[in-house]
């Protein structure tokens, strides 16, 4: 990335977002926030220009993208989910402002359970989908609209979709890589550190892959 941007992130308040805003504002990035509680996000409230607000208010998008170079959503309601594709329309109302704003990057977190537009889940993971983890299907139907969004109607954005696979907080345990192969079970510092990462890799971009632990890290 190129020195001093403004990086505009949606969720920073969540359990990801929170590790994701310590790398550019270590890095001596710009970063804006929007929070329904910017109380949350502690003694970083401080060093970011934080926005009251929720993605499902009627936001001025042109205001918030002023200015910023690239986009971080990293959002997830479950329970809002079941019933809405709330990230769905909030993409679909983001990406039109971005163009008028001129803000070409964005990072997409979604969860390694949600299946990308050009291939199916394997099976494994589609059995831990209908069984364990059949109370998210609706934020995963979500995610999957959100990348078939992209991969349809914003190639000409530089955007990129991380299927994370979030397991819980803790110490780090290794550097996460884009991999065709299972998912490693992730901290979220790790997939903040990941996803931080994945602003300025090129060959990333149109991508919706998951991630795995590098060697010498621990697999899934």
């Amino acid at each position: 990335m190129s020195p001093s941007e403004t990086i505009l992130v949606f969720g920073a308040t969540g359990q990801t977002g929170r590790h994701f805003i310590q790398h550019p504002l270590r890095d001596g990035h710009r970063v804006r926030v929007l929070a329904r509680t910017p109380a949350k996000l502690g003694d970083a409230r401080a060093r970011v220009e934080a926005v009251e607000g929720s993605i499902t208010d009627d936001l001025d998008l042109d205001s918030l993208l002023e200015g910023v170079d690239a986009v971080v959503c990293l959002l997830g309601d479950a329970r809002a989910q079941q019933d809405r594709k709330v990230n769905t329309e909030f993409v679909q109302r983001l990406v039109p402002a971005m163009r008028r704003q001129g803000a070409t990057r964005l990072l997409y977190q979604a969860g390694a359970l949600s299946a990308p537009p050009d291939r199916a889940l394997p099976v494994g993971l589609r059995a831990v989908r209908s069984t364990i983890a059949r109370s998210y299907l609706g934020q995963h139907r979500d995610n999957e609209a959100v990348m078939r969004y992209l991969t349809d109607e914003a190639d000409d954005l530089a955007w990129v979709v991380h299927r994370a696979g979030i397991g819980s907080d803790g110490p780090s345990k290794g550097a996460l890589e884009r991999s065709s192969r299972s998912p490693s079970i992730a901290t979220f510092g790790d997939c903040a550190a990941y996803g931080y990462g994945l602003l300025s890799d090129p060959a990333a971009v149109h991508t919706c892959d998951v991630s795995s632990y590098a060697r010498g890290g621990s697999a899934a």
